[in-house]
């Protein structure tokens, strides 16, 4: 039987939609654009005869001479692929067709079914959302035409037009500009009446729009492991509304154990669930769910909701779905696990968010406003690829400019000697040092491709399921086959097993000094650069510090709670010890030295531990008042050194204040200890005897102090009591003696804990019962249970041991750590034959799980 391969049905997705892919310019959203090029999927548009694929949000009048068909028509055909609600992208798929103007077949393509549409919230589109929206779209396109056929200047009506139709517009680059600055360059020599359509051939050239349903938008990692892309609406959707239990808009509620009325199910869960029941159709799996957590049992009911008869008679390939609530597990995530992958996505930046979230809806209502949307962050990294590239000599730097250079000359053929002199300027503009290399620096970096092999072999898979120190061994050897297969001689001699940077750093400017083998071997320079960026010191020295500390809050938490508090009060007191000696002589942070936001995760991380291991200590928490008291007094003097995490939600609209009181303390140290010498001032005498006058100031300073101090510290009592519930994440009884059951079966060194999902896997591949699993009956499973049961034709519970494929997901998020530790569990099974496949909300490091519990989207 064939093995489940989520890149396999990704692209095969792709090819099907291929008859309108034909001789059309593809758009692609920020979302898509992610999940394609995971997928490395841009060349198989090509392929199946595309155009050009451009960027919808960056979209401009130049993509309509790109072809690279080589097609002497001018395109009529355009097809938009987007993650995002239809009236999300909306503004910016009417400003396609504008610009475009001679566009007669619009497809477009998004990832969210008809039923979800309808079902979001305030939706404006109904049950029959896809023919709405193409009714819809037509109106308004019909409507910009009107106006700019009755506009006699041709500049405002359209802004106007525009402006009206959807707040936010405005932020977008006008529609004439983009015209304007395509008639200003003298080597594209486009007809006129590619970008302007007479009346009468509108009337007799009406746009014909069709919506469908593209389900397989999502970012592979492996065949096996995939996120939703970080741009896209199911990923962007609140996963929880403000109260009691709820700690982030993008993680789950605490669970109780208590299933929420249907019209109370958060945008992503609803969402959630249709990709979920989408993706199994398309993969052609028949899903038996199972559930762990309040939103994975709503999930999992919205999911058994969807089921029909209809599914049953097909011939389906059974599979069980296990949905996990990502707040069962909040340590895993946070902690700096010994994954190669992890440090990477933590190191490198990351390519800005092409959507703010302010441009989606202006005017938003208020049930709008309580279902916020997140601004996760993207998942395209920026590999720097400039130091290997370029070289250090400037040979390769000249190449280039003849290469931009000849592509500029490749626009026309028929330029004249003007352009021809315009073209050589530019040449020689470019040979301006400075500007080369901001230009190169800015360009030259790569990215993850999940489809990039060696020999078969995805390098990306491969790395996900090693640690760092095998991880980087691996990369190792692939760049020296990769050398050997080039005849390449590296210029210094590799000494066998750990590679150190110097020595992968001179594998890959090897490799990358030709242009042929930098091309052919582009996959493993990426990694290898990618790892080279990842073991910099500015990053290595700190995550290696991280997970020293972390083992140390882990041995404390087995031994007492006086010992874990006393630990983390002192992490906290380091850091307002760093920041003052920052602060005073203006270094910037040594490389393995906490912030206090780096304390206050490892304060999260102490919390997480203590709620595990002494859950009665205190009253309200898992600590005694005393033993909070230290740390609450450390966390208030390390903010008052550091104003900077003012950022944090539980300190906004306070930086002011505290940046005031820095200044003022600063002030006051110089006075007391004059650096340089003392400058006796004529005016300082005017004040002689006046002794009230600096009692009554000295008053009111030690007053604004105390006030300062009291706000601050209902500030941080607030952060503490968030902090009690993230230590009481198990809330739910049966969960709670689940959690038990698996940490008794496990024999692991507990100073070296696994995360849930391997012990999860582990227990199931060993057929255990695990308490608080729900599993959800389909609609012909609970009429067999409720009446052919009666006669004797009942069926039987099925359970999640007994499937070969299984399809984990967890709703909140994924760590790469976990995902070597779910093939730990695997390969150490006795059923190593079981197909898993581990999917997430999106990829989380803990830095994203700072921001989600601390900063803008957390419940505190």
């Amino acid at each position: 039987m064939a093995t489940v391969n989520v890149i396999k049905s990704c692209l095969d997705s792709v090819r099907q939609i291929s008859e309108n892919i034909k001789d059309a310019i593809v758009y692609l959203d920020a979302g898509s654009t992610e999940s394609f090029q995971f997928l490395g999927a841009f060349p198989l548009f090509l392929e199946l005869g595309a155009r050009a694929v451009c960027s919808l949000e960056n979209m401009s009048a130049l993509d309509k001479v790109v072809d690279w068909n080589t097609n002497s028509d001018p395109a009529t055909k355009i097809v938009v692929i987007t993650a995002r609600l239809l009236s999300d992208a909306h503004r910016y798929i009417l400003r396609c067709l504008s610009t475009l103007q001679n566009v007669h077949l619009c497809a477009i393509y998004t990832s969210i079914s008809e039923v979800a549409h309808s079902a979001y919230p305030d939706s404006p589109l109904g049950p029959d959302a896809f023919h709405e929206y193409e009714c819809l779209l037509n109106q308004d396109y019909e409507e910009l035409v009107k106006k700019r056929e009755t506009d006699v200047s041709g500049n405002n009506g359209l802004k106007e037009s525009t402006a009206s139709e959807d707040e936010g517009w405005a932020d977008l680059t006008s529609i004439e500009d983009d015209i304007s600055r395509f008639n200003d360059i003298p080597s594209a020599k486009v007809p006129q009446e590619d970008y302007s359509i007479s009346s009468s051939e509108d009337a007799g050239q009406k746009l014909m729009v069709s919506v469908h349903h593209f389900p397989l938008i999502l970012c592979p990692f492996s065949p096996r492991v995939f996120v939703l892309p970080s741009e896209g609406s199911v990923a962007e959707a609140s996963l929880s509304v403000e109260h009691e239990n709820s700690i982030s808009s993008g993680l789950p509620p605490l669970s109780t154990g208590k299933i929420a009325d249907t019209e109370d199910f958060s945008p992503g869960a609803t969402l959630t669930a249709q990709f979920l029941y989408h993706l199994a159709l398309k993969m052609d799996l028949k899903l038996e769910i199972f559930s762990l957590g309040d939103l994975s049992k709503n999930v999992g009911k919205l999911l058994t909701d969807m089921s029909s008869l209809y599914d049953v008679g097909r011939r389906k390939r059974s599979a069980g779905l296990l949905l996990i609530d990502r707040t069962l597990d909040l340590l895993t995530p946070c902690c700096h696990g010994d994954s190669l992958v992890d440090r990477m996505f933590s190191s490198l930046p990351r390519r800005k968010r092409i959507t703010s979230l302010s441009q989606m809806k202006g005017s938003q209502s208020q049930q709008e406003k309580l279902h916020v949307k997140l601004g996760r962050a993207s998942l395209s990294v920026q590999i720097p690829l400039e130091k290997f590239i370029t070289g250090e000599n400037s040979k390769s730097n000249f190449q280039l400019l003849e290469s931009i250079e000849a592509f500029l000359h490749g626009w026309s053929t028929l330029n004249s000697d003007a352009q021809n002199d315009e073209l050589m300027k530019f040449s020689k503009k470019l040979n301006d040092e400075g500007c080369f290399q901001h230009n190169v620096g800015e360009l030259l970096h790569g990215s993850f491709v999940s489809t990039d092999n060696f020999l078969g072999a995805p390098y990306l898979e491969a790395l996900l399921d090693r640690r760092t120190k095998d991880g980087v061994i691996l990369i190792k050897k692939w760049l020296q086959e990769s050398l050997r297969r080039e005849n390449i001689s590296p210029e210094v001699r590799i000494r066998p097993g750990f590679a150190s940077k110097s020595e992968l750093q001179s594998l890959v400017k090897a490799l990358a000094k030709r242009q042929s083998s930098l091309v052919r071997n582009k996959g493993i320079i990426q990694l290898a650069a990618a790892t080279l960026h990842a073991l910099d010191d500015l990053y290595s020295a700190s995550w290696d510090a991280f997970t020293s500390a972390e083992k140390i809050l882990h041995v404390n938490a087995a031994d007492t709670s006086q010992s874990l508090a006393a630990q983390i009060s002192d992490l906290i007191n380091k850091t307002a010890l760093v920041a003052s000696q920052v602060q005073k002589h203006n270094n910037e942070k040594t490389p393995g030295l906490f912030t206090l936001q780096d304390a206050l995760l490892l304060t999260i991380i102490g919390y997480v531990l203590a709620g595990e291991n002494f859950p009665t200590s205190g009253s309200a928490g898992p600590f005694s008042w005393q033993e909070e008291h230290f740390m609450k007094e450390a966390i208030v003097d390390a903010i008052l050194e550091n104003p900077a995490v003012s950022k944090l939600k539980f300190l906004q609209g306070f930086s002011e204040e505290l940046e005031s009181n820095l200044k003022k303390t600063k002030s006051d140290e110089k006075k007391e200890n004059p650096s340089d010498c003392v400058d006796f001032d004529d005016d300082q005498w005017g004040n002689w005897g006046d002794e009230d006058a600096d009692k009554d100031t000295s008053k009111e300073e030690v007053y604004g102090d105390m006030q300062l101090k009291l706000e601050l510290r209902d500030r941080v009592d607030n952060l503490f009591k968030f902090l009690h519930k993230l230590s009481s994440t198990k809330r739910n009884a049966a969960l709670r003696e689940g959690m038990l059951a698996l940490e008794s079966r496990s024999d692991d060194d507990p100073y070296s804990s696994k995360g849930l999902l391997y012990k999860l896997l582990t227990s199931i591949l060993d057929k255990h019962d695990i308490p608080g699993l729900e599993y959800h009956s389909s609609t012909v499973g609970r009429l067999f249970k409720s009446g052919f049961g009666r006669f004797g034709l009942g069926q039987t519970k099925p359970s999640l041991t007994e499937q070969n494929v299984i399809l984990i997901f967890v709703i909140g998020g994924i760590a790469g750590v976990e995902v070597r530790e779910v093939q730990e569990a695997l390969s150490g099974s006795s059923r190593p034959d079981v197909e898993v496949i581990l999917g997430g909300t999106t990829f989380l490091t803990p830095d994203d799980m700072r921001d989600l519990l601390l900063g803008d989207y957390c419940h505190m």
